[in-house]
């Protein structure tokens, strides 16, 4: 893996901090590969789960002797198979996401935490995918467990650029063909979109059964609106400009913020989604970190 790949999106103390911590699906998957996450088939496999009548064609080692002996039938042992997890990333590239500096800005943070977690998830041995949108979707790494998924990745993160108003809804609707099981999939984004073209995109992905992750990137300037002065204003996704005194908006724009995160925090509630926000003032580590480490425990909670 070219060094130039690694300093430019893992950090080994970051790696370091997560580096006990899996990334586990909160319900059962389907995969095409012997993993260790539990899969929605019953087979022969690891751990009990029950019985089944026998059929022609079962191979006998499988009878259950005992339960015949003591009631005259014929059944067969069924244990939980266990899978591999296919974790697909949809990044947004809009020109919203162009805002701030360094590694405070919002894509290159975005794109920091999906490499890393995705280095994370293909150390377990399951599989991740990255797709790009902003007005449409602009491409595609498909699926793969080798740890050359990682260049390819940051090949096309290198290679996207923020442009574009967001169109999310139709884009995930466009997306959503290209997730075949019951999968993760984690869509990273500022979330500034229409809500309700997102939350019936969001409905198909669930009527599909896959299970989604709504990481919603900002930038601290967006969360609490510290501007001080005369300031302008220039629109990422719109051509407009605005001069004006900070102090006078603050109150009614963290009123809007809280609103528009009041509609998406519900919107993810009504559709059993988890929902992360994610300040790119925090250091990268502390909120993979904070993030794992709830997940894993609510799971055991569930």
């Amino acid at each position: 893996m070219p060094k130039s790949v690694l300093s430019r999106y893992l950090d080994a103390d970051v790696l370091a901090r997560i580096a006990r911590q899996r990334f586990e699906p909160y319900g059962v998957v389907q995969g095409n590969l012997a993993g260790s996450h539990r899969s929605a088939l019953a087979g022969f496999a690891v751990e009990f789960v029950g019985h089944r009548e026998y059929v022609w064609g079962d191979d006998p080692k499988y009878i259950d002797w005992r339960v015949y002996f003591n009631r005259g039938r014929y059944v067969v042992k069924q244990y939980a198979m266990e899978t591999n997890l296919v974790c697909h990333f949809v990044l947004d590239s809009s020109a919203s996401m162009r805002y701030g500096e360094g590694e405070q800005q919002k894509l290159r943070y975005a794109s920091r935490l999906v490499v890393t977690l995705g280095y994370a998830v293909l150390e377990q041995g399951d599989k991740v995918s990255l797709s790009t949108f902003d007005d449409q979707p602009r491409g595609f790494v498909p699926p793969s467990n080798a740890l050359a998924q990682i260049v390819r990745m940051t090949d096309h993160l290198d290679n996207s650029e923020p442009r574009g108003k967001t169109s999310m809804g139709e884009c995930l609707a466009q997306l959503a063909g290209r997730f075949q099981r019951r999968e993760i999939v984690i869509i990273v984004s500022d979330f500034f979109a229409n809500l309700d073209d997102l939350e019936s995109a969001i409905q198909r992905l669930r009527f599909a059964r896959h299970e989604l992750v709504l990481v919603q990137v900002l930038h601290h300037d967006e969360i609490a609106f510290e501007f001080r002065g005369p300031t302008k204003f220039i629109g990422l996704e719109v051509a407009e400009e605005l001069i004006t005194r900070p102090e006078d908006l603050r109150p009614h724009y963290l009123a809007a913020f809280q609103a528009f995160q009041n509609r998406l925090s519900e919107l993810c509630q009504r559709n059993k989604v988890e929902h992360v926000v994610v300040d790119t003032s925090r250091p990268l580590a502390d909120v993979l970190a904070d993030y794992l480490y709830f997940r894993n425990r609510a799971r055991r909670f569930r």
